[in-house]
């Protein structure tokens, strides 16, 4: 089962015109969006939609207040689309869409679509740097930071479950689809790859109550950390509450900067994450931060260096 990982997340939420605004400002672009949400994409045509929760075109809502109502999973090819409905028609029901989609619960009660990836092939540079003892990335004059830079997600990265049975989640989306555990925080549960993807990760679990199941982050890559800092900032200064953030993940080695958000979930923009094959060895530690993070930075306001105290001062 060749699945890359998510294509869209599907959310019934309370306030449309403050999730499209949320969104827009966040670097996604609306796409055919109104007063009754849409879709808002990533620069390779991933990403989130968004309708109010009273809408009768979306999948029935988790039995919590979470907001996420589907996770649209890309697959390279029809076959994949038929592999999974074998696999999974089982001991569950199936439906097959009209454009040959399919559509599907997990165990956990989680609603799956999977369909042939929308993803766009990108042909952009990841960010460059230059250190001493190595070649240069940039030409010489050419600077690596500027006011009016890009600085946009280029893809749906990965998102994070709360859930009531780490056992039970893990053996669906391993056994049933072709999984890989690449790392796991022991206390909160494993990161995920799925086969067609060698990202670190697209999925996470964490082990909550019951009533806290649904979705607690998504994510979204960026081109590097420097286009990370950037959007953050420029995030922030629109006036949007950080959560968490900026600082570097060990597993993953991810780059991460987390938000409130009106999702009734955390948005996280992360950067350079870990690449691995089917050789990698899962490593485990105690979750808590000394596992989560290994840098992790303050947002205060801009300070600039200044002259020395005015002559006669006293100290």
């Amino acid at each position: 089962m060749n699945i890359i990982g998510p294509d869209y997340l599907v959310f019934g939420v309370d306030d449309v015109a403050g999730c499209c605004e949320y969104l827009t400002a966040f670097g996604l672009k609306p796409v055919d969006v109104t007063d009754k949400g849409g879709l808002f994409e990533t620069l390779d045509g991933t990403g989130v939609i968004v309708r109010h929760k009273s809408d009768p075109s979306l999948p029935p809502p988790l039995p919590t207040a979470n907001m996420l109502r589907q996770q649209v999973y890309g697959v390279r090819a029809r076959q994949d689309l038929d592999a999974i409905e074998a696999e999974l028609s089982k001991d569950r029901r199936v439906t097959r869409l009209s454009d040959g989609s399919i559509e599907v619960k997990d165990d956990h009660g989680f609603e799956l679509k999977f369909q042939v990836s929308i993803r766009r092939v990108l042909d952009m540079p990841a960010e460059k740097i230059n250190a001493p003892g190595a070649p240069a990335q940039r030409k010489p004059n050419e600077i690596g930071v500027w006011e009016e830079m890009p600085a946009l997600p280029r893809t749906l990265s990965h998102v994070v479950l709360f859930v009531p049975d780490i056992e039970i989640a893990t053996k669906f989306y391993c056994d049933r689809l072709g999984f890989v555990i690449t790392d796991i925080l022991t206390g909160a549960g494993p990161f995920l790859r799925p086969k067609a993807n060698d990202d670190h990760h697209t999925l996470f679990f964490i082990r909550t109550p019951d009533y806290m199941k649904g979705c607690e982050h998504l994510a979204f890559h960026m081109g590097g950390p420097t286009e990370l800092m950037v959007a953050g900032t420029r995030f922030v200064k629109k006036g949007y509450q950080s959560f968490w953030g900026p600082g570097r993940h060990k597993f993953g080695s991810n780059w991460f900067w987390y938000f409130n958000s009106p999702l009734g979930c955390h948005v996280e923009y992360d950067a350079d994450m870990d690449k691995h094959d089917d050789n990698w060895v899962a490593r485990e530690a105690p979750n808590g931060a000394e596992a989560s993070q290994i840098v992790l930075f303050e947002m205060r306001e801009k300070w600039a260096p200044g002259g020395g105290p005015p002559p006669g001062a006293k100290g």
